[in-house]
C-alpha cells in the first residue's frame, strides 16, 4: 500500500509534472531496457529459483540454530520447539535490482534470549562452518553494524542480526511497526533498519517498475562512471535507491528513460546541502535520534544528505566529502548533458557508459600500497584499510583548509607479478578560489603520516600487514592498473578528453551566474592553457631531501598525536572563514573535465537557489538566519517543500529541507541551536590550520624503491576578467 499524504501525492511536496511518456519516451525506454539486457544486468530464471533455493535452506539453518541455542540456554523441551528465527532480505535483492552474482543481504531475527555475540557469532557461526555447503566465512562482530560473510552453495549472503524483546519470534512478524525497536540495542537498530528502509521505499515510489529499471539503470551508471561506494566517500546502493525515488516522486507518471533524463537535470543544479527526502522526518515515540542539523550539530557538516525513509531517519550519505561532492556533482552534469544530446539524436546511450578516465584527469596521484602474508590477512587488511580512506580525505581538506583536494578511486588493482599487494590510488588537485593565487606549496607528509599512524593502529593487525603511500606523477602511474596492462596512446586520450568536455558557467563576484564560457577542452602534451595537459598547472618542486630521507620520512613511524576525524567536517557551517562582502558564489573548483561551480556561502542553501544570510540575529535566546533570495536554479517548475509545523519546537522548519517555495520567502527560518555561540567557538578552535610539516622521524631502513616526497606544488591559472 502507497504511503500517500492528505494532498493524495507521495513525498513532501506535489509533483513537478503529472505527463507521461510520449512516443518518442516509449522508444528510448525500450533502447534502455535493451541496453540493461546486453549488459547482462538481468539473470536467468534458474539462477533466480536457485536464490530462492539458498534462501530456504538458510532459513532452515537459522531455525534449527535456534533450537539449539535455546536449548542451552537452560529451557525446556516445549518451549525449545516453540523457539523461531526468521530471515528477511533487504537492499538491491528486496528492491528487485540485483544481478547475477550480486550478493543477498539477510537479516535474521530472533528472540531476546539469543544473544548476538555468544549465540550469533559463536554457536551460529559453528554450525555454518560445519556445512560443506559454507565457504568463505567471515565474521565481523565489531563493525558499526555487525555482519556474518559467507557463500552458501556459491550465493554470497551478508546477514544481519537482531535480537528483539520478543520471547517467541512469530511468523507474521511485521517489521515496519516502530514498536519492534522498543529495548533493543543500536547495532540492532541499525541491523533493522536496512529492512525498514527498503519496504519504506517500496511504499513511497507511484510506479514499482519504473522505479526498479530506473535504479537498476543508475546503480549501473555510477559503477562506470567510479561514483558508487558509499565505503570510499560517494554513494552505495541505499543513496542511489532514495534519490531515484525522490525523482518518481517529482515525475509520478513518467517512463524510465524520463525518469533518468530528469535525475541527472535535477541533482546536477541541486544545491547541497540541503537534503532529499522522501516523506516528513518524524520524532518518533522512542526518543531516537534523528537527523535533524537544527539541534544536532554534527549533522551540520554532512555534504549531501540524502535522509532514509524510516525511523528513526538517518543520513545515509554521511560518508560524502568536499571532494567526492564535487566528482558527483561533475558526473550528475555531464549525464544531463549527453541526455540531452540523446533526445536530439546526437549521442546514444552508450555514450553516457563511458568508463570514468581516472588515471588521464590529474597531474598528481597517491599510492597506497597493502600487504599481507596470506590472502585471509590481506582480505581483513584490505577492508581496513579501504574504511580508512575517507579519512585520509577528510584530513587533506580540513588541514589545507578545502585547497587541496583529493578524488579517491572506488575500487582496489592488483599487481600480477607481486601476490599478496594490493593499491589504491588518489587523484589530487588543487581547489581555485575567486581571487586568482600564486602557485602554493603542499606538504602533505605530515597527514600522510598521522593517515598510517591510525591505519596501523588496527585492533587485529597481524605480523606482515603493512602499508606504504607514495607520490606518483601521471606518466609514472603503473602499467597494471590499465586494461591489458596496456596505457591508452596519447592520441586517444586527447581525443576522449575533448568528446568529455563539460560547459560551465562564469560565476561573477555579484551573486549573478554569467555567461556561459564556451566548452573547454583540454589536450595533452601541451594544453594552450597552461601547458601541462590539465586545467592547473602543476609542478614537483625539487627536493632537498635524498631517496633515503624520503623513504624514512614516508614509511617511518612519528610519534604523532592520532586524530580522530568520523565527524570533521563542522566548518561546512560554523567556524569557516566568512564569505568576502554580498557573495553567494565565492569559490570555484578548477578540477578537469570542468567544475561545476557551487555555493560555498558559509551557510546552508536548499535546493532551488536560497541561501541563508550569514548575519544573524538573536530573537529570544535563539539564533534566526534570514532567507535571502539568489536566481533560482532552472528545474523546472521544482516546487519546494515546507515541512510541517513542528508546535514542540517551534516554526515550520521546511526551509531547513529540500528547498523553500516563492511563497516563503522573506520570512524567517528558526534554527533551534542553542549555546550557538559556543559551538562556533568550538569549531573554530577545531579546525585551527595544523603545521603541514612533519616533525623530525625516527629513521628505518631504506627502501630499495625510489620515492616521490610529498610535497607538492599546485597552482591554477587566473580567472579571465569579467566584462564592465
Amino acid at each position: 500500500m502507497m504511503a500517500k499524504n492528505n494532498a493524495g501525492y507521495l513525498g513532501v511536496s506535489e509533483p513537478i509534472s503529472l505527463s507521461g511518456p510520449t512516443e518518442k519516451d516509449l522508444i528510448q525506454t525500450a533502447e534502455v531496457e535493451k541496453f540493461l539486457a546486453d549488459a547482462g544486468l538481468y539473470e536467468s530464471q534458474d539462477q533466480a529459483v536457485s536464490r530462492e533455493e539458498v534462501l530456504g535452506k538458510l532459513d532452515q539453518t537459522v531455525k534449527a540454530w535456534i533450537k539449539k541455542a535455546t536449548r542451552v540456554s537452560g529451557y525446556g523441551e516445549q518451549f525449545v520447539q516453540e523457539a523461531n528465527a526468521k530471515i528477511f532480505t533487504f537492499g538491491s535483492y528486496r528492491l528487485g535490482v540485483h544481478g547475477p552474482g550480486a550478493d543477498i543481504d539477510t537479516l535474521c531475527v530472533g528472540p531476546r534470549h539469543a544473544t548476538r555475540n555468544d549465540y550469533f557469532f559463536r554457536c551460529l557461526h559453528d554450525m555454518l562452518a560445519e556445512m560443506p555447503e559454507v565457504s568463505e566465512l567471515h565474521p565481523v562482530p565489531d563493525a558499526h553494524v555487525p555482519v556474518l560473510g559467507f557463500k552458501l552453495c556459491g550465493v554470497s549472503i551478508d546477514l544481519l542480526y537482531a535480537n528483539l524483546a520478543h520471547v517467541v519470534i512469530p511468523d507474521d512478524l511485521d517489521l515496519s511497526q516502530d514498536s519492534i525497536l522498543h529495548n533493543v540495542d543500536e547495532q540492532a537498530v541499525r541491523s533493522l533498519n536496512g529492512c525498514r528502509v527498503t519496504d519504506q521505499i517500496l511504499r513511497l515510489v507511484p510506479n514499482i517498475p519504473s522505479f526498479r529499471t530506473t535504479l537498476r539503470f543508475m546503480r549501473y551508471w555510477g559503477k562506470r562512471r567510479g561514483v558508487y561506494s558509499n565505503v570510499i566517500g560517494f554513494l552505495g546502493g541505499i543513496n542511489w535507491a532514495i534519490l531515484v525515488a525522490r525523482i518518481c516522486q517529482l515525475y509520478p507518471n513518467a517512463s524510465p528513460s524520463m525518469l533518468i533524463s530528469r535525475f541527472f537535470r535535477v541533482f546536477s543544479q541541486w544545491k547541497w546541502p540541503n537534503p532529499v527526502i522522501l516523506c516528513h522526518i518524524e520524532e518518533g515515540p522512542l526518543g531516537l535520534p534523528v537527523w535533524d542539523p537544527r539541534r544536532n550539530f554534527r549533522d551540520r557538516g554532512h555534504q549531501m544528505p540524502i535522509i532514509t525513509p524510516a525511523y528513526p531517519c538517518m543520513n545515509s550519505s554521511y560518508n560524502v566529502s568536499s571532494s567526492t561532492k564535487y566528482v558527483m556533482i561533475q558526473e550528475f552534469t555531464r549525464g544531463f548533458e549527453i541526455c540531452q544530446a540523446i533526445d536530439e539524436n546526437r549521442a546514444t546511450w552508450d555514450d553516457l557508459f563511458e568508463p570514468y578516465p581516472f588515471f588521464e584527469l590529474y597531474r598528481n596521484y597517491l599510492e597506497i600500497g597493502i600487504t599481507a602474508r596470506n590472502e585471509d590477512d590481506l582480505r581483513n587488511w584490505k577492508g581496513w584499510v579501504e574504511s580508512r580512506l575517507r579519512q585520509l580525505v577528510l584530513k587533506f581538506e580540513r588541514y589545507t583548509h578545502e585547497m587541496l583536494l583529493a578524488h579517491p578511486h572506488p575500487r582496489d588493482f592488483s599487481d600480477g607479478s607481486r601476490p599478496l599487494h594490493s593499491f589504491y590510488f588518489m587523484g589530487l588537485w588543487r581547489k581555485q578560489t575567486a581571487q586568482p593565487q600564486e602557485a602554493e606549496q603542499f606538504d602533505i607528509r605530515g597527514i600522510v603520516n598521522e593517515f598510517k599512524i591510525s591505519v596501523l593502529a588496527y585492533v587485529h593487525r597481524r605480523e606482515g600487514m603493512d602499508i606504504e603511500v607514495s607520490h606518483v606523477k601521471r606518466k609514472d602511474i603503473p602499467l597494471f592498473v590499465f586494461p591489458g596492462g596496456v596505457r591508452p596512446p596519447r592520441s586517444s586520450r586527447t581525443a576522449g578528453r575533448n568528446s568529455r568536455a563539460v560547459s560551465r558557467n562564469d560565476v561573477t563576484p555579484d551573486r549573478h551566474v554569467g555567461n556561459p564560457l564556451e566548452t573547454e577542452s583540454w589536450s595533452d602534451p601541451q594544453s594552450a592553457q597552461d601547458g601541462s595537459g590539465g586545467y592547473q598547472s602543476t609542478s614537483l618542486l625539487p627536493s632537498n631531501l635524498s631517496s633515503r630521507e624520503t623513504q624514512n620520512i614516508l614509511n617511518g613511524h612519528l610519534n604523532l598525536h592520532t586524530e580522530t576525524v568520523e565527524h570533521e567536517h563542522p566548518g561546512r557551517f560554523l567556524g569557516s572563514p566568512p564569505a568576502p562582502g554580498d557573495n553567494a558564489v565565492v569559490d570555484v573548483v578548477t578540477q578537469p573535465n570542468s567544475m561545476p561551480s557551487t555555493s560555498s556561502n558559509g551557510g546552508p542553501t536548499n535546493g532551488l537557489g536560497i541561501c541563508f544570510n550569514s548575519s544573524q540575529k538573536e530573537s529570544e535566546g535563539i539564533r534566526v538566519n534570514n532567507l535571502v533570495s539568489s536566481p533560482p536554479a532552472p528545474v523546472d517548475e521544482l516546487v519546494s517543500y515546507q515541512a510541517k509545523p513542528d508546535n514542540k519546537h517551534g516554526p515550520p522548519h521546511g526551509s531547513s529541507l529540500e528547498g523553500c517555495s516563492e511563497r516563503i520567502l522573506g520570512q524567517t527560518c528558526n534554527l533551534s541551536s542553542h549555546g550557538n555561540n559556543h559551538l562556533k567557538r568550538k569549531a573554530e578552535d577545531e579546525l585551527e590550520p595544523l603545521e603541514l610539516a612533519c616533525p623530525p622521524v625516527r629513521a628505518t631502513p631504506a627502501s630499495t624503491v625510489q620515492r616521490k616526497p610529498l610535497r607538492l606544488r599546485l597552482s591554477t591559472l587566473p580567472q579571465p576578467k569579467q566584462a564592465e
